[in-house]
């Protein structure tokens, strides 16, 4: 049978999936997983064994530099495929990277051997794959450039409009994560956050942030 999630068909998340018959379904090992926010979900141990789809929730796509600190590389949202994971599939290397839920999320898990033939046999497939790994490219650079262009007041605006939502004001995050995905250090980050409590923007707390005037924190981020 193909995988379902609380009784949505996951072919519902991902269209080009339907193509995979019920036999290759069951070749594939498909399970779906559920994670807490913070969590990781994907590493490199996983990558030799696994392909994976994102289902719902956001992860952050997180690499270890030189120096030894962990930057976010790119955001993965639900409906899409990690670029690194499709690139280190086909060129046989090591998955450079980890994915770490930023919410609670729902993972679709099918063997590697699996993933790979589909991109190969299916061009559904393959075009969605694709095309979403150019996308996520294309993200990736505009997350780079941003880090080189814009203000860091700005960077953190966006970051905290993305991350909460009027619905979920409050986030569970330290000041060293929020620098991590801006590409900044942690006490410039702190600064920053009490200059937006100072003026009634947010509150913020031991590994938490809570957005009180959203209005200004999105004129910031513009």
């Amino acid at each position: 049978m193909k995988p379902e999630l609380n009784d949505k068909q996951v072919t519902d998340i991902f269209p080009y999936l339907k193509v995979v018959s019920p036999e290759e379904w069951i070749q594939a090992h498909a399970f779906t997983k559920h994670f807490e926010a913070k969590s990781r979900i994907f590493r490199r141990e996983d990558a030799a064994m696994y392909g994976m789809f994102l289902i719902s929730g956001s992860a952050r796509i997180t690499i270890i530099n030189e120096d030894g600190n962990e930057s976010v590389l790119n955001i993965l949202s639900a409906g899409e495929v990690c670029s690194l994971l499709v690139l280190s599939g086909l060129s046989g290397q090591d998955y450079p990277g980890t994915l770490i839920s930023e919410s609670e999320v729902e993972v679709l898990y099918v063997l590697k051997s699996s993933f790979l033939r589909w991109l190969q046999v299916y061009e559904p497939i393959r075009s969605a794959i694709f095309g979403g790994l150019l996308d996520g490219t294309l993200r990736m650079a505009n997350m780079l450039q941003e880090r080189q262009s814009l203000p860091l007041e700005q960077r953190l605006a966006r970051t905290l409009l993305r991350i909460t939502s009027d619905e979920h004001p409050l986030v569970h995050t330290t000041h060293q994560e929020l620098a991590d995905d801006i590409g900044s250090v942690r006490e410039v980050v702190s600064r920053a956050l009490g200059h937006f409590q100072k003026k009634g923007w947010l509150e913020t707390g031991r590994g938490w942030v809570k957005i009180i005037n959203r209005g200004c924190l999105t004129e910031t981020a513009m």
